[in-house]
């Protein structure tokens, strides 16, 4: 099967007009933290520093992102997306002024917390877009859709802190900085634009009461802990790859290392959207968890970084079907009024399981080495694979509506 299925998704009406801005914003939120980090080391000297800060935005970026998501259900996309926009563009701003300004530790995090709150959650609402483009007799094509999202995420995360780095290395931290509020604004006013294809926003009354309280449901709360998981697995994994190259001597190995995993997702996840799949959704689920399980006990046998390379190539390739089968078992799991909602939860989810496990990740390593650090990302893709187990009736169930 060619290339046409996704040449056909974005010649819908209003398709490429949305996903190609929003793709845009989210090179610039992917250099966000990255950025941060660069611009505070490079004024303060420390990286205890340019931690507190980029852990600051870590985590009002996640414990915000479903209150923004709740507004963009109830008044919609048009209404919500441009203030926060603009909310983020004067938090960058701060931001740098603090930093200009040599402030203390303690306001520079609060910097990074401002900025944090106010990402515009772009992901969350392009998903959506597909969803309610597609959900009436184009539902077949929504696996599709999702992939081709989780393509865009993927790209973004590997140009966006490519771009920033590059910046810095260059001596201009600060432009890195600027460059990542000024995609993410661009990208979001650009999106924000297109009207027609926004979601309808929720209005007030019963009906839209229970649907809020829809997210209250099994299916929901499975598929947060597998982000949950899958956001540990990316947390150690950082870590455990740095820790085991630079222990063979090869600490050059770590950028093609992540390079390779990268490109094999990008490929695994453009071969995936192509093809209708009989399986179901949490067969395919099952399937690939089980696939990242086997792979992570891999690593531990690995000996060299050249075989940890090989290895990664199999761990990659399973990330983005996963975040396109998490995209359709959501949509199918809670009401559309909340959907953005729903969207937002999962990601800050797997936002909690990076930052925890790249804390936790860093004293196994001191304490166990490399293969400890390993030892973590295999026991988060079995937790994976035994939800998805466990869980394969309750999602098989589709009844939301």
């Amino acid at each position: 099967m060619s290339s046409a299925n996704y040449r056909a998704l974005l010649r819908t009406p209003g398709a490429a007009a949305f996903f190609l801005p929003a793709s845009l914003g989210r090179v610039g939120v992917a250099m966000t933290g990255i950025a941060i980090v660069w611009l505070v080391h490079s004024h303060t000297g420390t990286f205890a520093a340019a931690g507190l800060v980029s852990g600051a935005f870590a985590v009002t970026d996640a414990l915000v992102a479903p209150q923004q998501a709740r507004l963009v259900d109830r008044f919609g996309q048009t209404r919500v997306l441009p203030p926060a926009l603009l909310l983020h563009a004067v938090a960058v701003a701060v931001l740098l002024s603090l930093v200009v300004a040599d402030a203390p530790d303690a306001l520079l995090a609060l910097g990074g917390a401002l900025v944090g709150a106010s990402v515009p959650q772009l992901g969350a609402m392009s998903a959506a877009r597909w969803a309610a483009l597609l959900r009436t007799g184009r539902a077949a094509q929504l696996p599709t859709a999702f992939a081709l999202e989780s393509i865009g995420n993927a790209v973004g995360y590997l140009l966006g802190p490519t771009l920033v780095s590059a910046l810095a290395a260059a001596g201009h931290p600060v432009a890195g900085t600027v460059l990542a509020a000024s995609l993410t604004v661009a990208g979001g006013l650009l999106f924000a634009a297109q009207r027609g294809t926004a979601p309808p926003p929720a209005v007030e009354s019963a009906a839209h009461a229970r649907a809020d309280r829809s997210l209250l449901r099994g299916a929901v709360f499975v598929l947060m802990g597998l982000n949950l998981a899958i956001g540990v697995f990316f947390g150690a994994m950082q870590v455990s790859v740095t820790a085991f190259v630079v222990a063979h001597g090869a600490p050059g190995a770590a950028a093609p290392v992540f390079a390779v995993s990268n490109c094999g997702g990008l490929l695994a996840g453009w071969l995936y959207g192509l093809r209708r799949w009989r399986a179901s959704p949490p067969a395919q689920l099952l399937a690939v968890t089980g696939a990242l399980t086997l792979g992570s006990l891999l690593l531990l046998t690995v000996r060299s970084p050249f075989g940890l390379g090989l290895v990664v190539v199999l761990t990659g390739a399973t990330i983005p079907p996963l975040l396109a089968l998490f995209s359709v078992l959501t949509e199918s799991a809670v009401h559309p009024t909340v959907l953005t909602q729903a969207f937002s939860w999962l990601g800050s989810a797997g936002a909690a399981g990076s930052a925890a496990a790249a804390a936790v990740s860093g004293w196994v390593i001191d304490s166990l080495g490399p293969r400890g650090g390993f030892a973590l990302t295999a026991a988060a893709a079995a937790a994976m694979t035994l939800q998805s187990l466990a869980a394969l009736r309750l999602l098989q169930h589709r009844g939301r509506r």
